[in-house]
């Protein structure tokens, strides 16, 4: 698998208390810049838009410790979005026929491995779902 190498470090923080604003944050500045579904426009599926809103109804079905987990990783996966020209791998969505789950693998500027995954569905829209790191 080739991984996007990112420039970005992981968010700072040990709790979800602490990661959650900073994650936040991020999600906010990209919001700010439509009045609409906030999304990135991703250099692999070019320039179309990755919408960004079902991640944090995915998430918020998370543990505690899968969320703290999964947050750390949340900048990284912006940039990895927004530059990476990198194959993804492929495969049918479990959970619906006609959806396709691309995922991403990334690399944080300290050299940690992590993941993204991408739905496509029927209409062609591309919803970014997870971030986690290899385990």
């Amino acid at each position: 698998m080739d991984y996007y190498k990112t420039k970005t470090c992981k968010l700072r923080g040990t709790t979800y208390k602490e990661l959650l604003p900073q994650a936040r944050e991020i999600y906010r500045q990209i919001a700010r810049r439509t009045r609409r579904t906030p999304y990135v426009r991703s250099k692999y599926f070019n320039g179309e838009k990755v919408f960004l809103n079902v991640f944090w109804a995915h998430f918020s079905q998370k543990t505690s410790v899968d969320r703290t987990r999964r947050l750390k990783y949340y900048a990284c996966a912006m940039e990895l979005l927004q530059n990476s020209q990198k194959q993804p791998s492929l495969k049918p969505n479990p959970n619906g026929r006609h959806e396709i789950v691309y995922r991403f693998a990334g690399r944080t500027r300290s050299g940690e491995t992590f993941f993204v995954q991408v739905k496509e569905d029927k209409n062609g829209a591309k919803h970014f779902i997870s971030v986690f790191d290899q385990q």
